[in-house]
């Protein structure tokens, strides 16, 4: 039990890792919680700072969610440790403990843990977000849409009572994180991938 504690523990911590400040400390940028949306995400990021700090934070988001959940997962652990593990390390990047609680809205980290938990889990998210953000252009909408599936994906493709129940826990999560997104996208205020605004 102790050993299945400290693999939880280490999950909020390795999510707690501000992928967003790191790069853009490492690239000589303005701290991304001060600017634009204020989001230490890959979305604001991209706005701010262009692809390469981007894409940088998402692989850095999704990475700390994959791995310390992927090695859970291949231990032999029972499934309700892997999957508290995935939600401490997704609750680490919603409030990481290294940079004052100040997280981002864990899409990438959300989808790093999925893949962690079972890949066909990350795949179908990811495609989700790819084909509703090709058609709508709202990078929000397609994240909220891939959320409010995965819980359906999780029951279809592997039907663990501990990956549901926290499946649904991190979507429910990632939507109330985007509270201000679904205001902006029911007042036609939102902006659409490859907008260059910042706000």
């Amino acid at each position: 039990m102790i050993i299945y504690g400290l693999m939880i523990l280490a999950g909020y911590l390795i999510g707690s890792i501000a992928s967003a400040v790191l790069v853009c400390r490492m690239l000589g940028k303005d701290d991304p919680r001060n600017e634009g949306s204020q989001n230490p995400g890959a979305t604001n990021v991209l706005r701010l700072h262009g692809k390469k700090a981007a894409v940088l934070t998402l692989l850095g988001d999704a990475l700390k969610g994959f791995l310390p959940v992927s090695l859970v997962a291949i231990s032999g652990a029972p499934d309700v440790v892997t999957a508290l593990t995935a939600l401490a390390a997704f609750l680490g990047h919603l409030f990481p403990v290294f940079f004052g609680f100040r997280g981002g809205k864990g899409v990438a980290t959300f989808v790093g843990v999925l893949f962690g938990m079972y890949w066909i889990l990350g795949i179908s998210f990811a495609l989700t977000w790819l084909i509703m953000a090709f058609i709508f252009r709202y990078s929000s909408l397609a994240a909220l849409t891939a959320a409010v599936m995965t819980p359906l994906y999780s029951l279809w493709f592997y039907p663990s009572a501990s990956y549901a129940m926290v499946n649904t826990l991190m979507a429910a999560l990632l939507l109330w994180r985007h509270e201000s997104n679904i205001r902006n996208l029911l007042s036609g205020k939102e902006d659409k991938l490859g907008a260059n605004k910042s706000g």
